[in-house]
């Protein structure tokens, strides 16, 4: 036969529960208008209502242990679900008292709303921008015709030898002629070839592997591509050399 002293305090839980009831019993006091010129007359059932959660959760709680926490979790869903009923005596009411209802598990078991409410899973991070490919390095659009073989640019003192408009050896430097001796533009046509020529006009001067391209003794041949001519074209002497074994006669040169 167990005996319990008549003046024995009641546990410390059920003192917090006790607590926590008494707390949720002051939700009814969230429902009061907040200014008197809109204040409605008191409402019994709202008060009534409030009071029943309250007393459900002092008997649903006064005995639980401190490992209880899913049942308290279980709990708390019960009455904040019992808590919309609310809004037919006042709309406002659910919200307060659900919030009132979250305070007070709070205190009696802490952090648990945090710790059964899902987290938000974080946004996916965006997928990184593949970097834009480099743009394939384009030929300069070459002027010069497909059908010529041996391309000569006297703005920018360049030669160079192709086939079917594919550059294919070049460019090299050269010099042309100097101004009153003007090497001629347009198409011209290779005629002869000589391999160690010497220039009877110019004192027998040297002009090694001479390829002539006009009827007036213009050609391509060995000699210091930074030095104006007299209207040929010269090479250094591995591009003479080059151009000396590459054109025919009958090749096409275009010099523009």
């Amino acid at each position: 036969m167990s005996y319990r002293p008549r003046h024995a305090k009641p546990s410390p839980l059920k003192r917090r529960a006790t607590t926590f009831a008494a707390g949720l019993g002051v939700v009814a006091s969230l429902a009061a208008p907040v200014s008197a010129q809109a204040a409605p007359a008191q409402n019994p059932v709202a008060m009534s209502s409030l009071d029943a959660l309250s007393q459900q959760a002092t008997s649903s709680l006064a005995n639980l242990d401190k490992s209880a926490r899913n049942t308290a979790w279980d709990i708390r869903n019960n009455l904040r679900q019992q808590a919309d009923g609310l809004a037919a005596i006042n709309p406002e009411l659910p919200a307060k008292a659900k919030q009132r209802i979250d305070d007070i598990v709070e205190t009696f078991f802490p952090g648990l709303i945090a710790e059964k409410t899902p987290k938000p899973k974080p946004a996916p991070k965006p997928a990184p921008v593949p970097a834009p490919k480099p743009a394939p390095a384009q030929r300069p659009a070459n002027p010069c015709p497909a059908d010529a073989k041996a391309c000569v640019d006297l703005t920018n003192q360049k030669s160079w030898l192709q086939n079917n408009g594919v550059i294919y050896y070049g460019p090299v430097q050269i010099s042309s002629g100097r101004p009153g001796q003007d090497t001629p533009k347009g198409t011209h046509y290779v005629n002869r070839k000589v391999k160690d020529e010497i220039s009877y006009e110019f004192n027998n001067a040297p002009m090694p592997y001479s390829v002539y391209f006009t009827n007036n003794g213009i050609a391509f041949h060995q000699d210091d591509p930074y030095v104006p001519s007299a209207g040929c074209i010269h090479l250094y002497r591995q591009d003479a050399q080059r151009y000396f074994n590459d054109l025919q006669v009958g090749d096409k040169v275009y010099v523009f």
